[in-house]
């Protein structure tokens, strides 16, 4: 066991893996009992040593049943905890990662087995913190209307996670980490937060460097698309006000939460029609946290002196898939962005590509490749250094149909290719353990010292580490499809 004080009471903690692991401490007091819909509050303080030897419940959540979600988390609205893996409890000044989970804003916690950072304090010697924050219509349900106590309630999930930035800042000291070498990571989700914190005004001193796997700074919502979805919201649950909905049991939030999506989501949804290509409950813009979208605050200049290390699988998209795709199918999702020429391209560099292949390239690069290009583009003028990388290992699990899904870098870049759940996505055969030291080391390297070990990105060369076997440098890797999205969002 092992003990370190905090600035609401002391923490006992236990040694794991050879390095010590504090779970479940909290970093701001639960939203519940009237605070459900408000920013975070402080944490009363405790004299006793707090236990912090079990994970925190994840956030309230439905899950999808899909390989990266197919059980139940266990969770509750008391949720805003994080987890710290250190290797001593010393004056050592480590950098620091702070590692923000990934689920479209919907699922995840801090505690999967995949984010474990023991590898990272082990080998590394850096300290490794992850967290939990509001999700859902819990976390992105702008209710500002009703009041300024509710100013933020369509950003919760972003303040949170701001919060347990400023809880590192003002505690990390005492678990041998150093609050001015903070790194904040992220993969899906936790990469479009990641991107969102770089274009936000407040979180700006909080961290040195950036992470973004597989997000950029696309996925937000207009202030007309949230209150849309407020209105819908507050429809299907019968209230007409927010007092009415922190009455309401939070399962039926989840419920209401699921109808609002299917009826507002995908091509012949609201917010498509709004011109909005992203889900319901995403962070809104407009608002003290968020006054314009992260991108146009980045394409201003702002976040330009943190080094950011992006990137994007090449086949994202085969992780949910898209069913039975024939040409017609193809040619109505490609029509609902006006990407007909750029499919034309895809098809004229891509000869022998059968629809549902042309579906998961183009649905891969629109939704991540494509905005991570363009991020680290916004950054450029400002003399802002960004490094891109491709994850490219092709999976052997279901018949190698995954391919380099979404989320299969994550046991990757952490070295946790041993950890439970994964082998079901690398599939039969030998660890491909390279290509995990080829990111452990440049992530490694990235959190160290603000460089992951190749050239930094330029529009002249567009110089790309691609992951696989062997990994290698490459420029403008698809360069003739990349240039065939110029113009379309």
């Amino acid at each position: 066991m092992a003990m370190a004080e905090t600035t609401t009471g002391p923490v006992m903690g236990r040694l794991k893996e050879g390095v010590l692991l504090f779970a479940g401490i909290p970093y701001a007091a639960p939203p519940v009992d009237g605070l459900r819909f408000r920013a975070a509050l402080p944490h009363p303080a405790w004299t006793d040593v707090r236990p912090a030897l079990k994970f925190g419940a994840a956030a309230p959540q439905v899950a999808t049943g899909g390989l990266t979600d197919g059980a139940p988390a266990r969770w509750n609205e008391d949720c805003l905890t994080l987890n710290i893996t250190t290797p001593a409890l010393d004056t050592g000044h480590r950098p620091v990662l702070v590692w923000i989970h990934g689920g479209g804003y919907r699922t995840g916690q801090g505690a999967i087995p995949w984010y474990n950072g023991a590898r990272f304090a082990a080998n590394g010697d850096i300290v490794v913190v992850s967290i939990n924050y509001r999700l859902g219509a819990l976390g992105f349900t702008d209710l500002s209307r009703f009041g300024e106590q509710y100013a933020s309630s369509g950003v919760n999930g972003i303040l949170d996670q701001i919060t347990a930035l400023t809880w590192v800042r003002d505690n990390i000291t005492h678990f041998g980490g150093d609050p001015k070498k903070v790194t904040i990571a992220g993969e899906s989700a936790g990469g479009f937060a990641v991107s969102t914190l770089l274009g936000c005004p407040c979180a700006q001193g909080l961290f040195r460097a950036a992470i973004a796997q597989s997000g950029a700074a696309h996925h937000t919502l207009p202030a007309e698309a949230g209150e849309k979805v407020a209105d819908r919201f507050l429809d299907v649950l019968g209230v007409n006000d927010a007092i009415g909905i922190d009455a309401i049991d939070v399962g039926a939030i989840l419920k209401a939460q699921q109808t609002v999506s299917d009826e507002l989501e995908g091509p012949a949804g609201a917010l498509t029609k709004l011109g909005v290509a992203v889900s319901a409950f995403y962070p809104v813009v407009g608002n003290e946290i968020l006054p314009q979208s992260p991108l146009t605050a980045i394409q201003s200049g702002m976040g330009a002196e943190i080094p950011l290390l992006i990137g994007s699988n090449r086949h994202e998209t085969t992780l949910w898939g898209y069913g039975e795709v024939d040409d017609p199918k193809l040619d109505r999702m490609v029509a609902n962005f006006g990407a007909g020429k750029t499919l034309a391209v895809y098809r004229s560099q891509r000869p022998r590509a059968t629809p549902q292949d042309l579906m998961i390239a183009l649905t891969t690069d629109h939704m991540f490749r494509i905005p991570a290009i363009r991020l680290v583009e916004a950054r450029e003028p400002h003399g802002a250094k960004s490094w891109m990388y491709w994850f490219c290992w092709e999976s052997r699990a279901f018949g190698g149909t995954l391919k380099a899904t979404h989320a299969l870098e994550i046991p990757f870049a952490f070295d946790n290719l041993d950890r439970g759940g994964v082998e079901v996505f690398l599939g039969e055969g030998p660890a491909p353990q390279t290509v995990a030291d080829d990111m452990h080391r440049a992530w490694t390297g990235f959190i160290r010292d603000g460089d992951p070990g190749w050239a930094p990105y330029a529009s002249q060369s567009r110089t790309t580490m691609r992951f696989a076997e062997p990994s290698e440098l490459i420029d403008d890797p698809d360069g003739l499809e990349r240039a065939a999205w110029e113009g379309i969002r």
